[in-house]
């Protein structure tokens, strides 16, 4: 087999922005993230329900297949 082609795991700390710290292990000494799940509104409970219903409905509106119209035959002459 072959020798050191495995990455060598250290203990990693992962900040937060805000300020929650966890520690794990990685191939990286320090890991900086913007969103925890201290913080992340999903799991916080301040999570924004968006109404999609009234989105759907202007989509369907917009694009709703429209009657055909029926082509009117032409009078020929005699």
């Amino acid at each position: 087999m072959k020798k050191n082609i495995h990455p060598k795991y250290v203990r990693c700390v992962i900040t937060c922005a805000c300020g929650n710290k966890i520690e794990t292990r990685s191939t990286v000494e320090k890991i900086n993230v913007d969103l925890c799940s201290k913080c992340h509104p999903f799991f916080t409970g301040r999570q924004k329900i968006v109404d999609s219903a009234g989105r759907v409905e202007k989509f369907i509106k917009k694009y709703a297949k429209k009657k055909p119209v029926k082509a009117k035959k032409k009078k020929e002459k005699k």
